[in-house]
């Protein structure tokens, strides 16, 4: 299966979260534009950002999503050492077989192993969650356009429904939203989490390092292949100066 589908899979499962089931008022409304350091051609991942990202999706959000696309030896892109990508790691349990009595056993995840899936299973998903599915996040940040805006203002758009809107049990009300039901409850609060580079923790800052986290998980080689695409245009732009400026002197003397 290729990415293209894979998007189209992610999109699909984010926006199966909820339901359009408020009669007023059903259209959300556009994701404010976020400043992120990713964006445009110069554009570059802020590594530290992608670090808290990868503290806020590990504390508030690996117990429901999975990034089965990602692997823990991946994270070097945001700049983990060896060491600390093996605690990391050996702090999960895999699946490791079976045994010699028919039992499931499970051993450290390594480097090599992909990120933990919270859950074997989409009906267990479903068994654990009320019937709700949480998608995988390895492509949603690029899954459909503006998607980093969109995930960021979907993290921080909790808030009390209008007057008169009954809310249904196991729902949540979140203004972006389509259809404004949506079956994730807020994983984000202020001081929820502690950075190590004691960056202040609010909801506005974790939404902002967990996309870009996301995004960076989407796009881990986005950095080298901008900085090959430049050198690209600018051994371009040399051969085409050398080449006009060989094509004047060969062509001088001929009238």
């Amino acid at each position: 299966m290729d990415s293209k589908h894979l998007a189209l899979i992610a999109a699909l499962a984010i926006c199966g979260l909820g339901t359009s089931a408020l009669a007023q008022d059903s259209a959300a409304p556009t994701p404010p534009s976020q400043s992120w350091s990713f964006s445009g051609p110069f554009g570059r991942f802020d590594r530290a950002a992608a670090r808290r990202g990868l503290q806020v999706y590990s504390e508030s959000c690996s117990t429901c999503h999975s990034i089965s696309l990602l692997h823990y030896r991946d994270l070097g892109g945001i700049g983990l050492s060896q060491d600390q990508i093996k605690t990391i790691a050996a702090g999960v349990s895999v699946p490791a077989g079976i045994d010699d009595q028919g039992k499931m056993v499970s051993r450290p995840a390594t480097p090599a192993d992909p990120f933990h899936a919270p859950f074997p299973t989409e009906d267990a998903a479903r068994a654990a969650l009320n019937g709700a599915f949480p998608p995988d996040l390895s492509l949603a940040a690029v899954a459909y356009p503006n998607a980093t805006n969109y995930l960021y203002a979907l993290l921080t758009g909790y808030g009390d429904p209008p007057a008169g809107t009954t809310i249904p049990e196991g729902m949540s009300y979140n203004k972006y939203f389509a259809g404004h039901l949506i079956a994730m409850p807020p994983v984000l609060a202020d001081g929820q989490i502690t950075y190590a580079d004691a960056t202040p923790s609010t909801v506005a800052q974790n939404a902002h390092d967990l996309v870009t986290f996301l995004a960076w998980a989407a796009n881990p080689e986005m950095d080298q292949r901008k900085r090959l695409g430049w050198r690209v245009v600018l051994y371009f732009a040399f051969m085409a100066g050398a080449t006009y400026l060989l094509k004047r002197r060969i062509w001088s003397s001929v009238h």
